[in-house]
């Protein structure tokens, strides 16, 4: 699968569990949704990713991707200590200069 590098770095440093590699990929500016919560800033999505973590060692094994004029969608198996584990969760990216300046993470509506 060919991945943007920003994204392919973004998987990496997740499996590694490698919560500074990770909040390097976003912009000093960008924002994150996942589960209804919203992460402002690099600060605040590395404190997000560390708990996300250490609570619930997630794994990202990507399955698909598509690519439009305004978004990237990366598709991924994440495995976990949570309830539901693995689940197929859809990853909307806005993405400039090689850095991620949004995130979104929805459940996959084809599970």
């Amino acid at each position: 699968m060919n991945l943007p590098n920003v994204i392919s770095e973004l998987v990496k440093a997740q499996n590694n569990y490698d919560n500074a590699t990770y909040a390097n990929c976003f912009s000093e500016t960008a924002v994150v949704v996942d589960e209804g919560n919203t992460y402002k800033g690099r600060t605040e999505i590395k404190e997000w990713i560390k708990e996300a973590n250490e609570k619930f060692k997630v794994i990202m094994k990507p399955t698909g991707f598509t690519e439009t004029e305004t978004e990237c969608i990366l598709t991924a198996e994440v495995s976990g200590t949570f309830d539901g584990s693995p689940v197929l969760l859809d990853y909307h990216f806005e993405i400039t200069a090689d850095m991620i300046d949004s995130l979104e993470i929805t459940v996959n509506v084809t599970q």
